[in-house]
């Protein structure tokens, strides 16, 4: 008597948030590379990505900002789902990822205040506004703090799964993120021998930081569900 073969099917992949998470970054940096080496009185070097959301084109960097936090909360969502089913357990993780979204999505709903001279004519350090500050605080520093926290809470997950290049990967990022930002910042409050190089220390965060985010939903993205690494002895 023939026993009936067994259905075993193949553990899922992960889908859509995931490869919401591996496009969303890329976007980003690839707009305001774009909108830098075109809008004039513009200088990538000197001035701030979220300067770009001034001016006439300024809607173009405020979508940037939208789409880009909307696709990384489709992808923090996702990824709690996809690690629980995977066996990565991380509470922390999504939830650092789905806050860097919505710092994402304030910061464009509310414009920066101009600064280092940008749109052409203003003064290196304007009034603040009410949007402004909103745009600074909370949004942008929700932006960086979290996505630094969540660089390193995969790190110590990622050693824990007994992946060690994925750890100091998260980590080397996690310390270049928040460092290039911390060089940025003083540049932008027009600290002299930082003010033409805030631009460019932001560019170094922002892509260092955002791509991360992509590397890591690719390469969750790639491990099938419900087969989660052993643990280290």
């Amino acid at each position: 008597m023939r026993t009936p073969a067994k259905n075993t099917p193949k553990a899922p992949r992960a889908g859509l948030p995931y490869l919401c998470g591996a496009v969303g970054g890329p976007l980003f940096v690839i707009a305001f590379l774009i909108q830098g080496a075109v809008r004039p009185g513009y200088d990538p070097m000197r001035h701030p990505v979220s300067s770009l959301a001034l001016g006439p084109s300024g809607w173009t960097q405020v979508a940037s900002f939208v789409v880009t936090g909307l696709l990384m909360l489709v992808f923090a969502a996702g990824l709690r789902r996809g690690l629980r089913a995977s066996g990565r357990h991380s509470t922390w993780g999504p939830l650092l990822i789905g806050l860097y979204a919505i710092g994402l999505v304030g910061a464009g709903v509310f414009p920066t205040d101009p600064v280092s001279g940008y749109p052409p004519g203003t003064p290196a350090l304007a009034q603040h506004t009410w949007q402004g500050r909103l745009h600074d605080f909370p949004f942008s520093l929700l932006v960086f703090a979290a996505l630094t926290a969540a660089c390193f809470v995969f790190a110590r997950r990622f050693a824990g799964w007994g992946e060690p290049g994925w750890a100091v990967y998260s980590g080397i990022s996690g310390v270049v993120f928040i460092g290039a930002f911390v060089v940025a910042g003083v540049g932008f409050a027009q600290t002299e021998g930082f003010v033409e190089l805030g631009g460019l220390f932001q560019r170094i965060s922002i892509t260092v930081g955002f791509c991360w985010v992509s590397a890591l939903a690719v390469h969750l993205m790639r491990t099938p569900l419900g087969s989660a690494p052993a643990r280290p002895a």
